[in-house]
C-alpha cells in the first residue's frame, strides 16, 4: 500500500500579501499620477486662475519642499505610529488635498493644497516601502513584489501624462 502526502496548501496569509501589494501600489500610484497630472495641467490652470509665473512656480515648489523636507519625518512617524496607520492617513490626506487643489479658485489655495499634498505624500511614501519590506521577507518574493511595485509606479507616470493632457 502506498501513501501519498497531500500537496501543500498555500496559506491564506500568502494571498493577503499580494492584496497588500495591490493596496500599497495603488496608494503610491495616486501620488505619481497626481504629480504628473499637475505638471501637464498647470499651464492651463495658470490661465484659468489668473496665476502669475511666480505663483505657478510656487505650485510646483510647495509640493517639492514639503515632500522632500518631511520625508525622513514621515519614515520616523511610520516607525512610531505604525506603517499601516501612516499609510491610511497619508492616502486619505493626499486625496483630500488633491480634491482641494482641484477645487481651487485662486493661486493661494492651489499652492496651499500642493503643500498639503507634499506633507501627506511624505507620510505615505515611506510607509509603502517599509510595508513591502516587512510583508515580503523571502528574497524571491520580495524581488517579485518590488518589481511589480516599480511597474505600477512607472505606469503612473504615463497615466498621469495622458490624464493631465485630457484634463487640460
Amino acid at each position: 500500500m502506498t501513501t501519498t502526502t497531500p500537496a501543500p496548501v498555500t496559506a491564506p496569509a500568502d494571498s493577503r500579501k499580494w492584496w497588500a501589494l495591490a493596496v500599497v501600489g495603488l496608494a503610491q500610484l495616486l501620488v505619481i499620477i497626481d504629480t504628473t497630472i499637475v505638471n501637464i495641467a498647470l499651464p492651463t490652470a495658470q490661465a484659468d486662475l489668473g496665476m502669475s509665473d511666480v505663483a505657478r512656480q510656487w505650485a510646483i515648489t510647495a509640493y517639492t519642499l514639503t515632500f522632500g523636507g518631511l520625508l525622513l519625518l514621515g519614515g520616523r512617524l511610520a516607525d512610531r505610529l505604525g506603517r499601516k496607520n501612516t499609510l491610511i492617513v497619508g492616502a486619505l490626506g493626499f486625496a483630500a488635498a488633491s480634491a482641494l487643489g482641484g477645487m481651487a479658485t485662486g493661486s493661494g489655495l492651489l499652492i496651499a493644497a500642493r503643500a498639503a499634498q507634499g506633507v501627506f505624500a511624505a507620510l505615505l511614501a515611506p510607509s509603502t516601502l517599509s510595508l513591502l519590506t516587512i510583508t515580503f521577507t523571502e528574497a524571491k518574493e520580495r524581488a517579485k513584489a518590488f518589481g511589480i511595485y516599480s511597474a505600477i509606479m512607472m505606469s503612473g507616470g504615463a497615466v498621469g501624462l495622458v490624464a493631465g493632457g485630457a484634463l487640460a
